[in-house]
């Protein structure tokens, strides 16, 4: 997290930064294990992309399996999927539109997203 604030130091005084999240180039790293969590009836469940786009599903993050139905959802209840080679979302499952800059948060805070060829990024 960044704080940003636009008071000086001048003559001692001092302000409590405002705060806010802010996200960069540099902040972003290749996730290593290439999965990501999120949440169904309230459990945690991890996802990944096999090689040919396919996902796959756990709830341990050692058992995993193809998931039917290609859905995940983020921290505030959107589902997700891949559909025609973009990343989409849908707060009602029947309207989907391509998530900005493929970038969503997690079930479990951290935010992440996809690059062109698919491979999965952390903040």
């Amino acid at each position: 997290m960044l704080f940003i604030s636009t008071s000086s130091f001048a003559a001692g005084a001092y302000e409590q930064p405002a705060s806010a999240t802010v996200t960069s180039s540099y902040d972003w790293m290749k996730s290593p294990s290439g999965t990501w969590e999120g949440k169904v009836d309230g459990k945690a469940h991890w996802y990944k992309l096999d090689k040919k786009g396919g996902l796959w599903q756990s709830t341990d993050g050692k058992k995993w399996t193809a998931s039917k139905e290609g859905l995940w959802s983020d921290k505030s209840g959107r589902w997700l999927k891949i559909h025609d080679k973009k990343l989409v979302w849908s707060t009602d499952g029947k309207e989907w539109a391509e998530v900005p800059e493929w970038k969503w948060e997690g079930s479990d805070g951290k935010w992440y997203k996809f690059d062109t060829d698919w491979t999965l990024w952390v903040n």
